[in-house]
């Protein structure tokens, strides 16, 4: 049931409520003023407001084009002071071309709108290319925020370089950071790393309330409406680890479920169903673009928002980003009043090889296969958000009982032909590289036609990270599933961290960064693996 505005062609124009038309208005009037009038007012009507710094939530920048980008920033009240003024607030943004602002390149204003918790998305366009410059990997930036005498810290941020040149690519691919699990202190070291963007593909916050006799504690009950999602964000974004990665470089980022609840499906979650499910569905939308640096065309209207996008480095890679979780059909053999997960087998579920079973949607996966088989990129990025490789998982919980040839019925093997579709495109490119997450666990697998099928061709590779904080089954499981599964390269369920992947030339190389403890604060980083593809040779291989 395709019932979203996506998949129904409507357009952000058709949706504006006249109250945000407004809004948009005056940001647009008070970007284009001059700037000695905006700091001014700036200054005046924040000094009015704002008794503290309210920049504890720290920066970000992402949606990045050749162009320009999104910086992000929201003011908050300190702890232990008065709460914001419900009303617009000013806001001071200065972008420079040095660390010390010596080179201003822009500046201007902008409001805080407290019916968006007084967060602020600036998009920057029209920023001048690089030097003509093949090896170039676009334009480096920095940049700050300002409001009664308050100012952010720095942010650091660049543009994607242009469609002609052959730069290397290097991203660090991460997920799954459950604050009560650990700290975030592979962010600390991500922050370090000599990379161009991060890759986040879902789970930024959890929803869930506040366990006992964990490593830390979240602030709240179960999320449910859009105070609590915000308050949640703020929470996890207060870390200065999560700051110190965000303020070092720009993010990409998709959701996967815990943004809004685990494992729901479209309009269906374990808590409830239809209207009333989705109305906590555009809480949660709303929370996370109020928190993430994206676009104004992407804010939510109500519970339907378009995240999935398309990114071009240059001719060397397009990274597709896709949304696993608002279009797909409800999880296959999971009876509607429980919804969720659950393992199953063909033997007790045969339809899920219904060929109409779709995890992304008609609408994007005809976006995603147009986006294949018009590109002359070196490598095709898939950033989505789970596992999509076959995994039988009988022996996963050996010696418990599981059923025969057990499959995980909210991943990709809940969604076979769906799989199949994809992977039928890709084989024609033979240069398709997935980014995944989800699972707490890295993977790299060998993606085919037919999984039980020793002999069928590898059409693309995986590559799963493993999470920041949460955790995954023990390690002698994931071995026994991998003798299960031979197609599944490497796997390793018991180290936290990220992967940072490198695209140069016609090769593509994973490392697989991992800390030692993520229970504790202070960590040591180490490269559990690394394996390198080469375009037009699906099949990792390890270095």
């Amino acid at each position: 049931m395709w019932s979203h505005a996506a998949e129904r062609g409507l357009t952000p124009a058709h949706r504006y409520a006249p109250h945000e038309s407004a809004i948009m208005h005056r940001r647009h009037f008070l970007e284009a003023a001059g700037a000695a009038a905006v700091m001014a007012a700036t200054s005046s009507l924040g000094a009015q407001a704002i008794r503290h710094n309210p920049f504890g939530l720290g920066v970000a920048s992402g949606s990045p084009a050749t162009d320009g980008f999104v910086l992000w920033t929201r003011l908050m009240a300190a702890a232990g002071a008065d709460p914001l003024p419900k009303v617009p607030l000013l806001v001071g943004w200065e972008l420079a071309a040095d660390p010390g602002f010596r080179r201003i390149v822009r500046r201007g204003s902008t409001l805080a709108e407290p019916d968006f918790a007084h967060s602020v998305h600036v998009e920057i366009n029209g920023l001048p290319g690089p030097a003509r410059n093949t090896a170039s990997g676009g334009q480096l930036y920095w940049y700050r925020f300002m409001t009664a005498g308050a100012v952010s810290a720095t942010g650091r941020t660049r543009t994607l370089p242009p469609r002609t040149s052959d730069a290397p690519l290097n991203l660090a691919l991460a997920s799954c950071q459950n604050y009560e699990h650990g700290y975030f202190s592979a962010h600390r070291h991500l922050a370090r790393e000599d990379v161009d963007l991060v890759l986040f593909v879902g789970d930024y916050i959890y929803e869930y309330g506040i366990t006992p006799n964990r490593v830390r504690r979240h602030n709240s009950a179960t999320c449910l409406t859009v105070d609590d999602y915000r308050a949640r964000y703020a929470h996890y974004k207060a870390d200065a680890d999560l700051q110190a990665a965000h303020a070092a470089l720009p993010w990409i980022v998709t959701w996967d479920d815990h943004e809004v609840e685990n494992d729901y499906a479209d309009d269906r979650a374990p808590s409830g169903r239809g209207e009333a499910f989705l109305a906590r569905r555009a809480a949660a939308y709303r929370a996370y673009w109020e928190h993430m640096p994206l676009r104004w065309a992407q804010r939510p209207q109500g519970a339907d928002a378009q995240l999935y996008r398309r990114y071009h480095w240059g001719s060397t890679a397009n990274l597709h980003v896709l949304d696993a979780r608002q279009y797909r059909h409800h999880q296959v053999c999971t009876p509607q009043h429980e919804g969720g997960s659950r393992t199953i087998n063909d033997q007790a579920c045969p339809q899920r090889s219904d060929p109409q079973w779709s995890l992304l949607g008609a609408a994007q996966e005809a976006w995603l296969n147009q986006g294949i088989l018009s590109s002359t990129a070196q490598f095709d990025l898939v950033g989505q958000q789970s596992l999509m490789a076959q995994m039988r998982m009988a022996a996963a919980r050996a010696p418990e009982p599981a059923p025969a040839d057990g499959l995980w019925n909210d991943s990709w093997d809940g969604y076979p032909a769906a799989r199949r579709r994809a992977l039928e495109v890709w084989a024609t490119r033979k240069n398709v590289l997935t980014l995944g997450g989800d699972v707490h666990a890295s993977y790299v697998t060998d993606l085919k036609m037919d999984f039980d099928d020793a002999s069928s061709p590898v059409v693309a590779t995986e590559i799963v990270g493993t999470s920041i904080t949460s955790p995954s089954w023990p390690q002698a499981r994931t071995e026994r599933v991998m003798r299960d599964n031979p197609h599944v390269r490497y796997g390793k369920s018991d180290q936290r961290g990220y992967t940072v992947v490198q695209v140069k030339g016609k090769q593509a190389t994973a490392h697989l960064r991992v800390i030692d403890n993520a229970r504790v604060a202070q960590t040591v980083l180490s490269t559990a693996a690394s394996f390198v593809v080469e375009a037009g040779r699906p099949g990792a291989q390890r270095l």
